[in-house]
Formats: structure tokens, sequence, C-alpha cells
């Protein structure tokens, strides 16, 4: 392979002693708002789907069954279980920003099974936009 002009990258922050570098890791945690209610996010690059968990949606949208859309014969699984998907919940999603916020149409799997606390924005969605 020819490579041409290489450079180092630039540093946005100090970087820790040798073998902290773990450390510095950040939560790609953030807060949104689903169809004009307040709610958590997770961005997570390893995550093969967008989804949900049902008792999630309870707690926070509990009409939410009113709108889901059956899927059938469609397997998951996490790290560690098989997921159990009920269907998809279609939603209106903003990131609030100051300098102006970003609305989104997504598509969530719901999943019966998915202990998370927060909706989780997937790969499939980060490799769409």
């Amino acid at each position: 392979m020819d490579l041409i002009h290489v450079q180092d990258a630039k540093m946005l922050k100090t970087k820790p002693a040798r073998g902290k570098v773990y450390t510095v890791g950040a939560s790609c945690n953030t807060n949104i708002v689903i169809n004009n209610r307040e709610a958590k996010l997770h961005l997570d690059s390893g995550a093969f789907c967008t989804c949900a968990g049902k008792d999630y949606l309870d707690r926070i949208y509990t009409n939410w069954k009113e709108s889901l859309t059956p899927m059938e014969g469609i397997q998951f699984s996490s790290a560690s279980q098989d997921m159990h998907p009920l269907g998809i919940f279609e939603a209106e999603m903003i990131f609030p920003h100051p300098a102006g916020s970003i609305r989104l149409k997504v598509e969530f799997v719901v999943m019966n099974n998915c202990t998370s606390q927060h909706f989780i924005l997937g790969n499939d969605y980060l490799n769409i936009y």
C-alpha cells in the first residue's frame, strides 16, 4: 500500500500516562425529546439495531403499544442473551442543542427482555445519518 502525506493526529486532550488511556473513556448517554417527552438515549455503535426495552417504554410512554408494528421471524441477541422483539415503535426523536436541534423519525425495535433504562440508538441509524 502506498501512503502519501501521513501526519500525526492532533490530540484534543492531554494523554494520560502510559497504560492509563482507558481511564478517559466517556459516556455515550444523552438526553433527547421523543414524541414530546424527555428521555434518555445511549449511542451504541456496537448495537446491531436501534431498540428500546418494553419496561422502559411502559414507564415513559404508556400508550406505545397502540402504535406498535408487529414483526415476526426475526431473531436478535445481545452479548449475553437472546432478545425477544415485540415489534417496531416509530417515534419522532429530537436531539436538543442550543445552536439548533436535530429531528429524526426513528424506528425502535421493542425488546420484551431488554433491561436498559434508556433508548438505544444503534449501528443502523448511526450508519444512515
